[in-house]
């Protein structure tokens, strides 16, 4: 199947949310106020090094700006899996800088298991 047959399938955030929710994807990593990175659920703190990034989408909406956004499809080292929402461009879910450089300093390893 070529890559714009997914593109006409997965046009929009919840398409692509309901579709990693049946393959078990369904808790989000978070920074809290205190620029921790947790999972749903879960006390532990994570580093960028303990998370690696299996597929990243972007979403841009056709006439507002303010509808773009990004979702990445994560991993922790125990094999957990989750994602992150955030808006992107002028507006982003997290103030600061924290959570761009966050972002940046994980690893990147892209999974054809997540080509919706």
């Amino acid at each position: 199947m070529d890559s714009s047959e997914y593109m006409d399938r997965m046009t929009t955030l919840s398409q692509v949310m309901k579709t990693l929710s049946e393959r078990g994807i369904h808790r989000e990593f978070r920074m809290n106020e205190s620029c921790e990175m947790k999972l749903d659920n879960s006390e532990k703190n994570y580093a960028p090094t303990d998370l690696t990034i299996l597929k990243t989408y972007r979403f841009e909406g056709d006439s507002n700006p303010d509808d773009n956004a990004v979702l990445y499809v994560l991993k922790d080292n125990d094999g957990n899996r989750g994602m992150i929402i955030d808006s992107y461009g002028a507006d982003s879910n997290y103030p600061g800088e924290e959570f761009d450089k966050f972002l940046r300093d994980i690893p990147v390893q892209e999974s054809e298991e997540f080509n919706l």
